[in-house]
């Protein structure tokens, strides 16, 4: 989630200017970055709570902590900082806590684990002396619904007031759930279409390789992905696969419609939230909108507006990949690693595409319904998930090696790819070692399970 967006830009006077603002995102390939975004859950170590906003051992403190020692910058709402910046980089909040890092366009994924590090050297500084811990899991694996404390954002004041009405787990989204992220780049219109289509076609197989969330309060779900069964009962206005992707004619505009279509989260106004749950930006472009009558968006309305759709798949000004639950410091690097293979070396997307191109819109809501459950064991087309899983393994590191991003050791990016490795050869989730680990080597006991798991 954003820091406190500001009213400004041309206002909005008609569709163009909204597909414009997508075309705008178009970069040449020398320009082409890696943005990795990854979310922790703060507790506190004494007592494995969930910690609160305020207080001696608490998020500001972590947050005020890092502006003090690291020269990050405060970003404050209503007096309160609610996230900081520095370098390109945003450290923000999620509702519940989940303390999130942004990362700064880079070039490289050597460049982007540098940045990991860096970033959780400086939280470990923070937080070691005053008792606070950073769990790297997919869903709070003990904590109730009620412990969760809110973040003091206006956005999530009227999502909270909203999601509700919506489906029944979107809140736990919100409050209980965390991820890892990769932002990518493209070319123009038609290179978009292609990474959006292969991208969210093989998104079930990031989940499955990534599936970290088999416990909820204290006990096994049912699920080796709960955060990504959570996103199917949280508001099917916003979330799903978009079989529209997959039709002839996908492009900007398409996606525009589809945006439009999407009821409105609120309107920043004067260092305000306004509510407009439910409403229309298709009637606020008319000067319809109930709550501003005569009053038509500015671009930042619409940027805004964006940010509130939450498919496995996300066109912003980039390509954001959302499938992945968050995990320990090695998924931190093979996420991005994955799509940047994909993604980035022509030869290796003309391979994914033609892996993906026969797909039915029927196996691809079956991928997106029994993944979150089976992970790596979901059966497609006569064989478990794990086979294509190590086929898509095999086209991302081709086209890591053909990028030849080489560290000081003159090894290129694919070692990022060997933890996704080892899973495959093992044919097991890391849901499935983590559910081994706590009922065999620890006992069940929880305090070793977040030592375990704990950056």
């Amino acid at each position: 989630m954003s820091a406190p967006p500001q009213a400004k830009g041309a206002p909005i006077v008609g569709k163009a200017q909204l597909v414009e603002w997508f075309e705008a995102g178009s970069k040449p390939r020398k320009d082409w970055r890696i943005g990795t975004e990854h979310e922790k859950f703060v507790f506190t170590r004494d007592d494995l709570r969930p910690a609160p906003y305020e207080g001696e051992r608490s998020i500001r403190a972590v947050l005020e902590g890092l502006a003090g020692r690291f020269g990050w910058t405060a970003v404050e709402e209503d007096g309160k900082p609610i996230a900081l910046t520095k370098g390109g980089c945003n450290i923000t909040l999620e509702p519940g806590g989940q303390f999130e890092l942004s990362g700064a366009p880079l070039c490289t994924l050597h460049e982007t684990c540098s940045e990991v590090n860096r970033h959780l050297a400086e939280v470990k500084e923070v937080c070691d002396p005053i008792g606070v811990g950073m769990l790297g899991l997919g869903f709070a694996p003990t904590w109730t619904r009620a412990e969760m404390p809110w973040m003091p954002k206006g956005r999530y004041a009227i999502m909270k007031r909203y999601m509700p009405t919506r489906g029944k787990l979107g809140l736990d989204m919100m409050l209980r759930t965390c991820t890892v992220q990769t932002n990518l780049d493209f070319l123009d219109e038609a290179d978009m279409v292609r990474k959006f289509r292969v991208s969210l076609a093989l998104q079930p197989i990031a989940t499955a390789l990534f599936a970290n969330s088999p416990l909820t309060e204290g006990r096994p779900n049912g699920f080796k992905s709960f955060r990504s069964h959570i996103w199917t009962d949280t508001d099917p206005d916003r979330c799903g696969v978009l079989p529209f992707v997959f039709e002839p004619g996908f492009g900007f505009e398409r996606w525009v419609d589809y945006l439009l279509d999407v009821p409105m989260y609120f309107v920043y106004r004067d260092g305000r939230y306004l509510d407009a749950a439910g409403l229309s930006f298709r009637d606020f472009m008319a000067g319809r909108l109930e709550i501003l009558p005569g009053e038509i968006p500015l671009m930042s309305d619409w940027s805004d507006h964006v940010t509130t759709v939450f498919p496995e798949v996300r066109l912003k000004k980039f390509l954001e990949m959302r499938g992945a639950d968050g995990g320990p410091w090695r998924s931190l690097c093979a996420l991005p690693a994955l799509w940047v293979g994909l993604l980035y070396d022509d030869a290796a997307l003309a391979a994914a595409e033609a892996l993906v191109r026969d797909w039915s819109p029927e196996e691809h809501a079956t991928l997106r319904a029994e993944v979150p459950r089976q992970a790596l064991d979901t059966p497609f087309r006569g064989r478990p998930l794990t086979a294509l899983a190590g086929e898509v393994l095999t086209i991302a590191a081709e086209g890591l090696k053909n990028r030849a991003c080489l560290n000081g050791e003159g090894m290129d990016e694919r070692l990022f790819l060997e933890v996704l490795r080892e899973i495959v050869a093992s044919g097991r989730s890391p849901a499935d070692a983590l559910l081994e680990d706590f009922q065999g080597r620890l006992g069940g006991d929880f305090g070793k399970l977040f030592e375990a798991y704990q950056y």
